[in-house]
């Protein structure tokens, strides 16, 4: 178990060094540990001619079996030692959520688990589900129009409208007339939200004229917040934008959503905290601050 642990730990940290001070021991003893696993196991894992010394082939596939038998073996020994779940849960989330829904919903079910810990990964979905598949995540919560990797499954947690976010001044108007008049910040990256952005305002027929191009909501928000133009966000991505600085004007007749999802295992020894977490992101779900205009 020990040597597992600090295999993980040098693939996590990239280094001997830096992995002996997570697991409290000195590099030349981590070095040993190593030595004496590659023993056992009858393979060489790391490419000692580099330094620092980095996984071979044999390793990170070790490596990826040994987080599974790490997670397990942690959790077990809590169960069985006071049938409390301890530990550290290690969940990813998409940018528009990891500001205030994940913290939201980590505090709802902080009670249940009092000796929970909690790890938040921020990243594209793509790239945490792939975290998750290997191990290095218990879950993450991302977008449902993601093709979700071979033994995951994806678990809907709330369908989200998509607005059209316009600075404060720009009273009066729908959608369609804000997106002739004023200038637009467009979302430009790989993520299929923004295919769906664009394919909806090709529907419309509407060709606004560009401002901007970022591949951040934070930096789209805060584009608009600064009163460069408007931009179509998931209204989520307004929840932290302070009062009065930007509207939310309803995009695509209000029937264009995104759904949100939790991305886990088939099989995971983080089940139950999990389907709690999945519950709580549903229910932290609050209004946002930009007030949302009706229809006109």
């Amino acid at each position: 178990m020990r040597q597992l642990q600090t295999l993980v730990a040098v693939a996590d940290t990239g280094s001997f060094a830096a992995a002996a001070r997570i697991v409290n021991l000195t590099a030349s003893a981590v070095s040993q540990q190593i030595q004496a696993l590659e023993g056992e196991l009858g393979v060489v894992l790391f490419d000692r001619r580099t330094r620092p010394p980095r996984l071979n082939a044999k390793g990170e596939e070790v490596v990826r079996a040994a987080r599974g038998v790490v997670r397990i073996l942690t959790e077990t020994r809590a169960a069985i030692s006071g049938g409390r779940t301890a530990g550290v849960l290690k969940i990813g989330a998409i940018r528009t959520v990891s500001m205030q829904l994940v913290p939201l919903a980590f505090a709802a079910i902080r009670p249940a688990y009092p000796d929970l810990t909690f790890d938040l990964k921020v990243g594209m979905s793509e790239g945490l589900m792939a975290d998750v598949a290997a191990g290095r995540l218990d879950a993450a919560v991302v977008a449902e129009h993601v093709g979700v990797p071979t033994g995951l499954i994806w678990r809907p947690v709330l369908t989200e409208p998509l607005v059209l976010a316009a600075p404060a001044g720009a009273e009066g108007r729908d959608a369609a007339a804000l997106l002739s008049d004023l200038p637009f910040i467009r979302y430009e990256t790989g993520v299929p939200l923004a295919r769906q952005i664009e394919t909806e305002l090709s529907r419309m027929g509407v060709r606004p004229a560009g401002i901007a191009v970022t591949n951040t909501m934070p930096a789209i928000v805060g584009c608009v917040a600064a009163g460069l133009g408007v931009a179509v966000v998931p209204r989520i991505a307004l929840l932290d934008v302070p009062l009065g600085l930007v509207r939310a004007v309803p995009f695509g007749d209000g029937a264009i959503t995104r759904r949100l999802g939790l991305a886990e295992r088939q099989v995971s020894a983080r089940a139950e905290v999990l389907k709690a977490l999945a519950r709580a992101l549903g229910d932290a779900v609050a209004p946002s601050p930009a007030e949302l205009d009706p229809p006109v």
